[in-house]
């Protein structure tokens, strides 16, 4: 039988022009293409060979398209294998394509750059969504992906919902929600989507995103890590902070009009009245521009850095950079925003999904550290101005040192701080409590020259030296001493009722140990923010708030460390600061709170008395200095008349009280 060319079609036997000759064999074609280096490419490149989008998760299905969204191709680019870029922060809007860059590089570490690699979420709940919606789609509709692992069998221990083994590295999918799923992986890519849902401590105190930062440090020089979220509440947005040690970059884009390069923001966009019509008015000429102008806009923008020479990669953009078809159009953006104006929920939502940006109230725009700071006044510390007339002190109990606030408090309970001390020493050890007595024993000397004492101090007790803060309490070494932990409701008085913490010999509680007293956090904060924040536009003569200039400027960042969550309705230290000078403030506050004080229902005749009681000082001081038991009663009575036009007057200082201030 005669043998036609197309029997040689696969052999190692070639077929042309009528003849037969030898040729390579596949196989070592197939291993050529092997050994062969392979071609360098860039993540945004293999997802446009590669990549499918599933109709499960997006509005366009088929190929991936990077020049759809071109924003995305940088960011993306940065995971490649060739890039020198080792971290990456995308701070975007919702429904940006954040999430797609994420699961791009991964399918890029699957065929073309492999080794280990992590997927982290939040939460279980969210992880599970995202392997649903997310991972699974995309693998099924990427025969790219597919084909890289090494099992598809929904039973094989390589292929499970949480981990999956593919030719040369593994899929580690966990959530930031136990430590025992943060510990013992080593990856060297690392992707964590929405970080800003991670909790701040995990249950035995570590940071989640640390550990995870550690899971890469044996690749050194190859690692990469994607942080991917839209932020939350301004000083505890996690993307906000690793924006902020980025090199900030932002998508410019020419004017149509002009050419100038510019950064589209929210405050460039302006409306008619009644919304009908929209339009970004140009920094540079002023011109307006439409939106039809969007589209050649960004695809002839470009990522420009605001702080450049930074480590780490940072890019936040906006919804004004919504592609037609692929997120709201700007007038439906207007829409939005002006039905959120009355309902602060809904406008948190909008700046924060749709601007990008993190969340701040605007009381806690008045109460920023550095504003208070400017506003400090001229008086000495451990010097009580005139207008104080109570003055309590608050303890916060650390491992090696005790924190001490002492409060002046005056009419309308206007409050000076009078100094703020941090006494080293494990408060274990004898020595530390010695000092904190002889320190709140000390008469403070007021303006007026009378001398005040303490009145009461509170102290708390949580921690991990619960027992010796109450035998010093129990010891009564200073004036009304109370022993104090914060209460677990937020809704919580700023002083509830002492409860009897001693039993006797027969198990019955002992009325003469120590009572402990709770105290509401979160009201007591929320009267100190309010304060300064109305204060911020006063002059010092009728601020309620008063600090002194000789406090250290990090006293005036731990008062403000903390910012409330409305999503939690508590307050939350911002990352990195140290709250002391804000507890220890508190405390003083629920000082004044005491049973036997309650200078908060103090009324203008209580002041009025406690005014009186401070000029009686005076009298006696002046009396025993200046009049002597040897002098006539004419010179007694002319040195009483003379003293009597130096005493103080009751002035303005508060707008719902009044202080001391001296005659000319």
């Amino acid at each position: 039988m005669k043998t036609t060319p197309s029997a040689y079609q696969s052999s190692a036997i070639s077929y042309q022009n009528g003849s037969y000759f030898a040729t390579p064999a596949r196989g070592y074609r197939a291993f050529a293409r092997a050994v062969a280096p392979r071609k360098a490419i860039t993540v945004s490149q293999w997802s446009d060979v590669e990549r499918r989008l599933s109709s499960k998760g997006s509005a366009e299905a088929g190929p991936w398209r990077t020049d759809r969204n071109p924003p995305l191709r940088e960011p993306m680019d940065c995971m490649s294998a060739r890039s020198t870029v080792r971290e990456v922060a995308l701070m975007f809007p919702i429904q940006f394509g954040k999430t797609e860059v994420a699961i791009n590089a991964l399918g890029y570490c699957m065929d073309h750059d492999p080794g280990p690699v992590m997927v982290c979420l939040p939460g279980e709940v969210s992880m599970n969504k995202w392997v649903a919606q997310k991972l699974n789609p995309a693998v099924d509709e990427s025969p790219a992906m597919k084909r890289a692992l090494t099992s598809v069998a929904s039973r094989d221990a390589a292929n499970t919902r949480t981990f999956k083994d593919f030719a040369g590295g593994q899929l580690y999918i966990e959530h930031a929600g136990s430590p025992s799923r943060l510990k013992s992986t080593t990856v060297r890519t690392l992707l964590v989507d929405e970080v800003d849902e991670f909790a701040n401590n995990l249950s035995g105190g570590d940071d989640p995103l640390e550990m995870l930062n550690g899971r890469t440090s044996a690749f050194p020089a190859t690692y990469k890590r994607l942080y991917i979220s839209t932020p939350q509440i301004k000083g505890l947005s996690r993307i906000e902070q690793l924006w902020a040690k980025s090199d900030q970059r932002r998508y410019h884009v020419p004017c149509p009009h002009c050419g100038h390069m510019q950064h589209l923001q929210w405050s460039g966009l302006h409306w008619t009245p009644d919304a009908s019509a929209c339009w970004y008015v140009c920094q540079e000429c002023g011109a307006s521009i439409d939106e039809h102008h969007k589209q050649a806009m960004i695809a002839a923008g470009e990522w420009v850095p605001g702080n450049p020479g930074a480590k780490m990669r940072g890019y936040h953009i906006n919804c004004l950079y919504y592609q037609f078809g692929l997120g709201p159009r700007w007038l439906d953006l207007v829409e939005m925003w002006r039905e959120a104006q009355n309902d602060p929920a809904r406008l948190k939502t909008f700046v924060n999904d749709r601007l990008a940006e993190p969340w701040e109230d605007a009381a806690m725009r008045a109460v920023r550290h550095n504003a208070i700071a400017d506003r400090a006044e001229p008086y000495k510390l451990r010097t009580a101005p005139m207008g104080v007339c109570y003055i309590t002190a608050g303890v916060d109990t650390q491992d090696n040192r005790l924190a001490v606030q002492l409060v002046g408090w005056g009419a309308g309970m206007a409050f000076w701080v009078l100094d703020y001390v941090e006494l080293p020493g494990d408060p274990a050890d004898d020595a530390v409590w010695a000092a904190l007595t002889e320190l709140l024993n000390t008469p403070i000397q007021h303006a007026s020259g009378a001398t005040l004492r303490v009145d009461a101090y509170a102290h708390d007790m949580g921690g991990h030296r619960t027992e010796a803060v109450k035998h010093y309490v129990r010891q009564r070494r200073v004036r009304r001493p109370m022993a104090i932990f914060g209460a677990v409701a937020n809704n919580a008085p700023v002083l509830g009722k002492g409860k009897m913490a001693d039993v006797d010999w027969r198990g019955r509680l002992d009325k003469r140990g120590v009572l402990t007293y709770q105290v509401g956090t979160v009201a007591a904060k929320h009267w100190l923010y309010g304060r300064l924040s109305t204060d911020a536009e006063k002059d010092s003569d009728t601020r309620v708030t008063h600090f002194s200039d000789e406090l250290d400027p990090s006293f005036f960042a731990g008062l403000v460390s903390e910012t409330f969550n409305p999503a939690k309705n508590r307050f939350e230290k911002r990352r990195g600061a140290r709250n002391e000078p804000l507890d220890t403030w508190v405390y003083a506050y629920a000082a004044a709170h005491h049973p036997e004080l309650r200078l908060h229902r103090h009324t203008r005749a209580d002041w009025e008395r406690a005014a009186a009681r401070l000029v009686a000082k005076i009298d006696e001081k002046t009396g025993q200095e200046y009049y002597g038991t040897s002098a006539d009663s004419s010179e007694i009575n002319s040195k009483k008349t003379q003293h009597a036009n130096t005493r103080p007057r009751a002035t303005s200082h508060a707008d719902d009280g009044w202080g001391f201030d001296r005659r000319d």
